[in-house]
């Protein structure tokens, strides 16, 4: 296992490099490194590390999350926070339902068949988002509007809408679950009791922190401990209450800032030195979840829906933002903003093929495909477009 890190972080870091080189996204470079490094290509990476990949990439994730709370300033989210939460859920109906009513003429699938692949796809990847509207609010980039803020917000929520939406239509499938509605509701709820208990978590760390004063460094690791114990708060409480752990990620990063700026100033930097290893982490091991041969069986079908698809998300971002005041640009990079897709169609493309859904081989080659279309696509624009569009505070 540890020759398999050996070649994830000099691969992971070289092709970074190189596609920095080429004025491209570096987190692209990770994504083909991992494909070349995954079980479908090379196969270097030892089968222990892939079998623990999805809690490696969790934690990559809590760390680009907290980081994102520590960025993310009262008044900011007091202004787009109405807009967030219409983009947390309006994209991802708008891509879900066409895709569900569209794949029928592509693919002989039923229709719950065609919902569960809509919702696979229309989750949009905070791993990809997230770290670039760090960098743009680092460069001070539409951060007079909140527009960095915004996606923050709205990219987790998209995830946890998209995510609870296909629990429920496997638990139909499954016969387990009666009524998709009811399960709706779980949303409210699990965000809700996320932020409250990132919440108290903040608060708590805040106080440990005063009292004990510890160094900056141990800051950082108690606060990354605090949030991995939070995930897996989230599962032990699973069949009693729902819980979005990763929105309470974000708010212990909240409340560390509304505390003490210092504090989370000196906690963040700390995050952003762990986060040039998690990063490549992340990325490494969602190229490695990739199966391009499988790929290869979407064919053009499959790019036809994931563009039909990106369409109505177009369309659903552009209505969320109605009654902003963004300029005609700033919305187009939101738009963009919202392509990109890896973490969540790597983590549950497999799932209805797993339970026996009859059409769940077509479902993970079109989740496979989504990414390998959308990431580079996305990340590529999202870059060039904010840098151009985007005025600097």
């Amino acid at each position: 296992m540890t020759v398999s890190l050996a070649w994830i972080i000099l691969l992971g870091l070289f092709s970074d490099y190189l596609f920095r080189k080429l004025r491209l996204p570096g987190l692209i470079g990770m994504l083909f490194a991992g494909i070349l490094l995954g079980p479908y290509v090379f196969n270097l990476i030892d089968p222990v590390l892939m079998k623990v990949s999805s809690d490696l990439r969790m934690i990559a994730l809590i760390v680009i999350l907290l980081r994102a709370g520590l960025a993310t300033k009262r008044d900011t989210l007091n202004r787009v926070g109405k807009t967030a939460i219409l983009m947390g859920f309006l994209p991802a109906v708008f891509e879900g339902a066409v895709i569900t009513l569209v794949t029928p003429f592509f693919f002989k699938m039923s229709i719950l068949e065609s919902a569960l692949l809509g919702f696979i796809i229309a989750a949009v990847s905070p791993a990809v988002v997230v770290p670039a509207m760090l960098k743009f609010i680092e460069d001070n980039k539409g951060t007079k509007k909140g527009i960095p803020t915004l996606l923050l917000a709205s990219s987790s929520l998209d995830n946890v809408f998209a995510i609870v939406v296909f629990s429920g239509l496997i638990s139909l499938f499954e016969g387990k679950g009666g009524n998709i509605f009811l399960k709706l509701l779980e949303i409210p709820i699990s965000l809700v009791a996320g932020i409250t208990l990132g919440a108290a978590a903040g608060f708590m760390l805040y106080w440990v922190f005063k009292k004990y004063q510890p160094r900056a460094t141990k800051k950082g690791m108690i606060v990354i401990g605090t949030a991995i114990l939070l995930t897996w708060l989230e599962k032990f409480l699973k069949p009693f209450i729902p819980v979005s752990a990763l929105s309470g990620v974000m708010t212990i990063g909240f409340i560390l800032l509304e505390k003490s700026e210092p504090i989370a100033h000196k906690v963040s930097q700390k995050l952003g030195k762990i986060w040039v290893f998690a990063e490549i982490i992340l990325f490494v091991l969602v190229g490695a979840q990739v199966n391009i041969h499988v790929a290869g069986d979407a064919g053009f079908s499959g790019i036809a829906i994931i563009l039909i698809g990106l369409a109505a998300r177009s369309i659903g971002v552009y209505v969320s933002l109605i009654k902003t005041d963004f300029i005609l640009r700033e919305k187009l990079f939101c738009i963009v903003s919202y392509i990109p897709k890896a973490t969540v169609q790597a983590a549950i493309g497999a799932v209805p093929l797993s339970v026996g859904v009859k059409g769940g081989e077509v479902i993970l080659a079109v989740a496979v495909l989504s990414i390998l279309f959308t990431a580079p696509i996305g990340a590529m624009a999202m870059n060039a477009i904010g840098r151009k569009f985007l005025k600097e505070s």
